[in-house]
């Protein structure tokens, strides 16, 4: 399922999913964006049927830590 979630960073991010590792980040990502990033909760919010908190949306750094936030709620990303 990590392809699963490294497709829905790649379609909101519009670049390709080759670009997707768990360390992948605003700061590796040039359109990871303020913007882009509300975009990407909203996706992986309805995808996995979740909601996250405040504190695990402000904690989020890069994909390893959505991950974590999705093993939080349930969902484990293992492939």
């Amino acid at each position: 399922m990590s392809k699963k979630l490294y497709g829905i960073v790649a379609r909101v991010m519009d670049i390709s999913i080759s670009e997707i590792n768990d360390n992948s980040s605003p700061e590796t990502i040039p359109s990871w964006d303020s913007f882009n990033s509300y975009i990407l909760l909203d996706e992986l919010e309805s995808e996995f049927k979740t909601e996250f908190t405040i504190d695990e949306v402000t904690e989020t750094k890069n994909v390893s830590d959505i991950k974590k936030n999705l093993k939080i709620h349930g969902i484990n990303l293992d492939d």
